[in-house]
């Protein structure tokens, strides 16, 4: 639900060489085959984390909401923060989120989602969606405690036009804040994140 910069940096890849073999290891553990067998020591497990509550796509944009984001390029580590404000509106079996974007570096622009409801597939509930930048239809599954929004969206700059893949993870934080987590592909390589956290406003 996010947006990204204009302008995107891909980088090459560090591949384990497993064509070396690691040397045996002469410590005196390694003689004995009572040792390498024994188990381990008991330790107390951490306490487990507190499921997500249920959530749906209404849950998540109906209504009107405030939040802040950051995208990360991942092969230069560099940032570039925005914030939003949403309005979500369902008539029917149609959800419109229109949302207005402001940078940290002073542009503004304006993007709408419209999501309809499909048929349910094997008891999950199913939307498909288009936004002003998106290439053909994006897919929405509600998966519980989470929502899998996926989509293509082209970006121009310079008279040029950047195709980038999303891949949404949508949930509850625990303070009932909405947290959108993405991965942003190009030519089907991950280059970059967005962090984007929503709240009911006031």
């Amino acid at each position: 639900m996010g947006s990204v910069p204009r302008r995107l940096a891909t980088g090459r890849y560090l591949h384990r060489d497993r064509s070396k073999r690691v040397p045996p290891c002469s410590c005196p553990a390694a003689a004995s085959s009572s040792d390498r067998w024994r188990s381990p020591a008991v330790h107390a497990s951490p306490p487990r984390p507190k499921p997500r509550a249920p959530i749906t796509l209404e849950d998540a944009f109906v209504g009107r909401s405030r939040g802040a984001g950051v995208f990360r390029v991942t092969l230069t580590g560099s940032e570039r923060r925005f914030r939003a404000d949403l309005d979500g509106r369902l008539e029917g079996h149609r959800l419109t989120v229109v949302e207005d974007f402001f940078y940290d570096d002073g542009e503004e622009n304006t993007l709408t989602w419209v999501f309809d409801r499909a048929p349910d597939v094997d008891g999950e509930r199913r939307w498909t969606g288009a936004r002003d930048d998106t290439v053909g239809t994006a897919e929405v599954r509600e998966l519980g405690t989470e929502i899998r929004l996926s989509y293509v969206a082209d970006f121009a700059s310079g008279g040029e036009v950047t195709r980038l893949g999303f891949e949404d993870l949508i949930y509850f934080g625990k303070d009932g804040r909405v947290i959108n987590d993405a991965i942003v592909t190009r030519w089907g390589i991950p280059v970059g994140t967005v962090r984007f956290e929503l709240v009911r406003a006031a």
